[in-house]
């Protein structure tokens, strides 16, 4: 079983209430093939009234979920995290279809995005409250953790995987109902974790997963319903925003994962085999459609040369293609909007007076592929410095000071993720507290972990995911008086 034989007839439908169901009007979303354009399948584009349906169900599901035991609400995740390394190669084929991205890459996510499950599985036994004397005696101080309550998750296109598994993992541990809607771009690996977890036994409403072209006018209608307590989402700033200013009326708790703009920060003093390396992984990742995707190269002056050639040989040495061809390491870009963003954002460098070292261009046939790129003697200034590329091209501008290098890094209105390479020790500190990003690799072109709180500051949001950190964006605390006698 490959690809889209994964998916029945049934999973490219809603899932709302335990149920898989067409839209009522019968309306169709078509799942494009990056790679060369073609129409793969398609899914049902719901309405709002199927929307607040799900949240209906969400809702109805509350309030059993939250007296379910933890070990039980721990052991259907434990299930989950084995069913799904049992299918990774499956749903990894299926991602790569819809998404673009190499088959190898993909298993990578599975891997990743499975672990959530397997971590939160452990988490869910550990959630506890604590029991004091009040310091003037005479009575006792008590507190419980809750469940926030139902949950909307929208995940985007990049990670179709992980996206959702560290949004749906914690909050299945913590005891919540949702409601999911994936991109519609790629909404297949959603659908067939759905039915995953229908599979293991995750009772009938605790998730319902709604796919719809209509993403503005959901969040709307469900943002303004007061039986929906929490709001998580990954994607744009300006989506967020938007999110954020509707969560007023009803005061909704937010976990917001926006915008990137990560510097990569190389001293002259640092190991420049790891450098490179390090550049590759933090570049090229997902073919850098990933908000913690390096976006700006800043290089000490006195390497900067050399670490540009050596960026430069290695890109150019990637192969593009089809993510389930053999050999591929870097796929077609999302769609032809993605294409257009960074062909522009390339030739403005270019016209600002960068210089080509590889790539430049996009390859031309059927497909939405762009060359890994390049580019150096990039000005400070240039949009490609200052907007997010979300692509395989590295821009690369020289400093003089380590003063200078961390001004230029915070200068963005983003704080994601940022990355430094160097052997002093000192400086690594003084780096780590002076970047204004909620997370900084130091020597590593990788910080993503399960285990670890991904999350920015600034434009870039606020909440943690992954971690111990992540389960508590999915609980209340309750405080209760108790008298000593």
């Amino acid at each position: 079983m490959t690809g889209l034989d994964l998916l029945g007839a049934q999973q490219r439908n809603l899932f709302i209430g335990g149920t898989w169901r067409e839209a009522a009007s019968g309306a169709r979303i078509e799942v494009i093939d990056p790679a060369d354009g073609s129409v793969l399948t398609d899914v049902a584009d719901a309405s709002t009234e199927e929307a607040v349906e799900a949240l209906d169900a969400a809702a109805a599901a509350q309030a059993d979920w939250a007296r379910t035991a933890p070990r039980e609400r721990g052991e259907i995740l434990r299930r989950a995290f084995d069913l799904l390394t049992e299918r990774a190669d499956d749903v990894a084929h299926l991602m790569s279809l819809e998404m673009g991205k190499p088959v190898a890459e993909a298993k990578g996510e599975v891997a990743y995005g499975s672990e959530f499950f397997r971590w939160y599985s452990e988490e869910a036994v550990r959630i506890h409250g604590r029991w004091m004397q009040a310091p003037a005696g005479g009575s006792r101080l008590l507190t419980v953790r809750k469940p926030v309550g139902p949950c909307l998750f929208i995940t985007p296109w990049n990670f179709p995987l992980a996206m959702g598994t560290r949004k749906i993992g914690p909050a299945i541990a913590a005891g919540c109902t949702m409601v999911v809607k994936p991109a519609s771009q790629t909404p297949l690996t959603m659908l067939a974790l759905a039915a995953i977890l229908e599979e293991v036994g995750l009772p009938v409403g605790v998730l319902n997963v709604v796919t719809t072209s209509s993403t503005g006018e959901l969040s709307t209608a469900l943002q303004a319903d007061d039986r929906l307590r929490k709001v998580s989402f990954t994607g744009s700033t300006a989506v967020g925003r938007t999110l954020v200013a509707q969560s007023a009326d009803q005061l909704q708790r937010l976990s917001m994962e926006l915008g990137g703009n990560a510097p990569f920060l190389v001293f002259e003093d640092a190991d420049l085999d790891a450098a490179v390396e390090g550049a590759m992984v933090a570049k090229m990742r997902n073919m850098g459609e990933a908000c913690t995707s390096a976006n700006r190269f800043l290089v000490h002056r006195s390497v900067a040369a050399e670490f540009g050639e050596r960026l430069g040989e290695r890109m150019g040495g990637l192969t593009l293609g089809r993510g389930q061809d053999d050999g591929v390491d870097v796929g077609p870009l999302i769609d032809e909007k993605a294409l257009d963003g960074v062909t522009r954002l390339v030739q403005d460098a270019v016209d600002d007076g960068a210089r080509v070292v590889t790539g430049g261009s996009a390859p031309g046939g059927p497909g939405f592929f762009y060359s890994p790129t390049v580019l150096v003697d990039v000005p400070p200034g240039s949009a490609i410095n200052t907007q997010e590329i979300f692509g395989p091209v590295a821009p690369i501008t020289t400093f003089e000071t380590e003063a200078e290098a961390i001004e230029r890094a915070n200068a963005t209105e983003y704080g994601l993720a940022s990355y430094v390479y160097t052997r002093d020790l000192a400086r690594t500190i003084r780096l780590a507290e002076s970047l204004d990003f909620g997370m900084v690799g130091v020597n590593t072109g990788l910080v993503s972990n399960p285990a670890a709180p991904f999350g920015g500051m600034k434009a870039s949001g606020f909440g943690r995911e992954g971690g111990f950190e992540g389960i508590e964006e999915y609980l209340e605390t309750t405080y209760v008086a108790l008298p000593a006698d």
